[in-house]
C-alpha cells in the first residue's frame, strides 16, 4: 500500500496523486547511450508509465509508478538512481563544454563527470547543488548553484552561493581563473567539507552572507 511519502531509499518522489511515484535514474551529465534509452524505454512501456520527462537535473524521469512496483523497476532498469530528494548534493549539471560547443573554453564534461563522481548524493546538512561550464555563457547554470565552476581561457571561475527556490539569488566569483582542474577539485573539496563541518540547516548561500567572501575565499585556498 502507498505510503503518500517521498522514498528517498527508493529514489522516489510522491507525485501530485500521494499515491504513485516518480524516479529518476542517474545519467551524469545527462549522456545516455542508445542501450540506456533503450532499456528506460522498454521498462517505461513494460510499466505503463504514466509520463516520461527531461529534467532540469539532465535526468530521464519517469512517472506515475505505483509504489509496489519500485523495486521491480529498478532492478529491470539495472541503473543507479539518481539524488532528486535529500539533504545531499543532489546533482551536477554539466554543459559540453570543448567536446562539441564551439564556444567552449574548458573541458566541463571531463571535469564535470569526476565531481559528479565525487559529490553526487554525498550526504551534507541542507540540500546541495553544483554544476560546470565551459564557459561565460554558463549552460550549466552555475550561476543558480551553491558550488560550481565556469570555464575561461585561463582556467576557471569559482562560484558560490546561488540557489533558486522561494528566495533565489546568484552566485558570486568567489575566485577567478583557476589554472587546472586538481587545483579546482581541491578548492571545491575545501568548500564542501566546511559547509559539511558547519551542520546548519541553510543553504550555502546563507552562510556566504554570514561569513563573508573574504572568509569562505581563504576556505577554498586552504588557509582558514
Amino acid at each position: 500500500m502507498a505510503t503518500g511519502k517521498d522514498r528517498p531509499e527508493k529514489g522516489a518522489i510522491v507525485q501530485r496523486d500521494r499515491t504513485t511515484y516518480g524516479i529518476a535514474p542517474h545519467t551524469p551529465a545527462g549522456i545516455v547511450t542508445p542501450e540506456v534509452l533503450r532499456r528506460i524505454a522498454d521498462v517505461a512501456e513494460k510499466y505503463q508509465v504514466g509520463q516520461i520527462k527531461l529534467t532540469s537535473a539532465q535526468r530521464i524521469a519517469l512517472l506515475g509508478l505505483p509504489e509496489e512496483e519500485l523495486d521491480a523497476v529498478w532492478a529491470d532498469l539495472g541503473i543507479k538512481p539518481g539524488a532528486p530528494l535529500g539533504l545531499c548534493v543532489r546533482s551536477v549539471k554539466i554543459c559540453p563544454g570543448n567536446d562539441w560547443c564551439k564556444r567552449g573554453q574548458q573541458d566541463s564534461v571531463r571535469l564535470g563527470l569526476e565531481v559528479d563522481r565525487r559529490y553526487h548524493g554525498r550526504q551534507l546538512p541542507w540540500k546541495f547543488k553544483m554544476g560546470v561550464s565551459g564557459c561565460a555563457n554558463d549552460c550549466a547554470e552555475v550561476c543558480l548553484k551553491d558550488l560550481g565552476l565556469i570555464g575561461t581561457a585561463r582556467g576557471w571561475h569559482l562560484m558560490i552561493g546561488g540557489n533558486g527556490g522561494a528566495a533565489p539569488r546568484l552566485a558570486r566569483r568567489l575566485i577567478e581563473h583557476v589554472p587546472g582542474e586538481e587545483e579546482a577539485l581541491a578548492m571545491l573539496e575545501r568548500l564542501v567539507s566546511w559547509f559539511a563541518k558547519q551542520n546548519r540547516k541553510c543553504r550555502l548561500g546563507k552562510l556566504l552572507d554570514e561569513v563573508g567572501e573574504e572568509t569562505l575565499r581563504r576556505v577554498a585556498l586552504g588557509e582558514e
